[in-house]
């Protein structure tokens, strides 16, 4: 057979590109998936090679025909110059805030990001001396009336974590590059499948590799992706820090990465759905989901998104928090638990008014996050009719 090269690639479907990026079976003796490389000394075949280290691996921690079979392929999706690999989603974070950050210097954070993201910078950046403002996250193109001459970096996350506002991300990175700002990006609900990061003006491009890269929640693994202007200082700073990924999870994930677009279709289709069905339910309030056409953002994310995943939020009715309690509590097919984008369906309840600092949080209804997963719909919805029949008993 005669092997594809990424230009030749480029013009196919995605579908193909995932199945064969980053894939080299005859340099792996004709087997179709790169082996687990595990390992730290690499051996050098005489001194000369030594001194000038000419040989492609010189140690575990600088990679390994494993790391470098995904690195290339998520390059390759992203249409990025280089991607990093990391041992889980906010180790990805660190490492490109790291790889920019300036001490003294200033960050401007969308006040919907993950989470863990405020923390880090609230905490390490903080004794770094960074100051970090967080900006209302439908700013758009006002960003630059935030930019200080020291702003180093501004972080968007499309839609936002758990509260699901949309991000303006072109008019963002426009008015940040006019001012020589770097502009990091938490594309993880989307993937680069559904938003091309560095084609909409993302310089750094962090995606949680646990959530729909791998597929089954059994893995952590971080990955960041950098366009050309910013590769090469991602690159020292990972080779600095030596966060390396784990040699299975980093096999697991090359595994994951061929159906991910499969997967990732099927939990559209399943996220809309449901998200459909909870919208007529009479104790739901609102559904925040950006591919619902009633839904603040869906305009920015119908011109700038290729689809959307199977995670979304609802603002309950006015419920105690027994009655929530109950409802979760009855729950068979929904698990409780905080990752997501796996094969199997998650609810967690969450409250952003005890951290939001730039937007007040105020809805007016308890909250809820379903990640939908493979489960037959129909199972899903009797579920649910179940835990809303107990939370009305309560």
């Amino acid at each position: 057979m005669t092997k594809t090269t990424k230009d030749g690639r480029k013009g196919m479907g995605s579908r193909t590109r995932l199945v064969h990026a980053g894939r080299t079976p005859f340099e792996n003796h004709g087997f179709v998936n790169t082996p687990i490389y595990r390992g730290s000394t690499v051996l050098y075949p005489n001194t000369e090679e030594l001194y000038l280290r000419r040989v492609k691996y010189t140690y575990g921690t600088h990679g390994t025909p494993t790391t470098d079979s995904l690195e290339t392929a998520w390059s390759e999706l992203c249409g990025a110059a280089g991607t990093i690999l990391s041992p889980s989603g906010l180790a990805a974070i660190a490492v490109a805030l790291l790889s920019v950050a300036k001490a003294g210097g200033h960050l401007l954070v969308t006040d919907s990001a993950y989470r863990p993201t405020r923390n880090f910078s609230n905490t390490l950046l903080k004794r770094m001396g960074v100051e970090t403002t967080y900006y209302e996250p439908t700013i758009g193109a006002d960003i630059a009336s935030l930019i200080r001459p020291e702003t180093f970096a501004v972080v968007v996350e499309a839609p936002g974590s758990q509260s699901f506002e949309m991000q303006d991300i072109p008019a963002i990175a426009a008015a940040a590059h006019a001012r020589d700002v770097c502009v990091v990006m938490d594309n993880t609900w989307a993937t680069p499948l559904f938003f091309p990061p560095h084609e909409r003006g993302v310089d750094l491009a962090i995606e949680a590799g646990t959530k729909y890269l791998s597929g089954h929640s059994d893995l952590l693994l971080g990955l960041v992706s950098a366009n050309e202007k910013y590769w090469p200082q991602l690159k020292a700073t990972h080779d600095c820090m030596a966060a390396c990924a784990g040699p299975e999870d980093v096999f697991l994930a090359l595994r994951g990465l061929r159906t991910m677009e499969l997967r990732l279709r099927e939990a559209e289709r399943q996220g809309l759905a449901l998200a459909t069905w909870l919208k007529a339910r009479a104790e739901v309030s609102r559904v925040l989901h950006p591919a619902l056409p009633d839904c603040p953002g869906h305009d920015i994310w119908k011109r700038d998104f290729l689809g959307s995943s199977g995670l979304f939020s609802i603002i309950l009715k006015p419920a105690s928090p027994k009655q929530v309690a109950a409802l979760l509590d009855s729950l068979e097919l929904f698990g409780l638990g905080y990752s997501w984008g796996g094969f199997e369906s998650l609810v967690i309840p969450f409250d952003c008014s005890s951290y939001r600092t730039a937007t007040k949080w105020a809805p007016e209804g308890p909250a809820l996050r379903f990640s939908v997963g493979l489960e037959n719909i129909e199972d899903l919805q009797a579920d649910l009719e179940r835990g809303f029949a107990a939370m009305k008993s309560a």
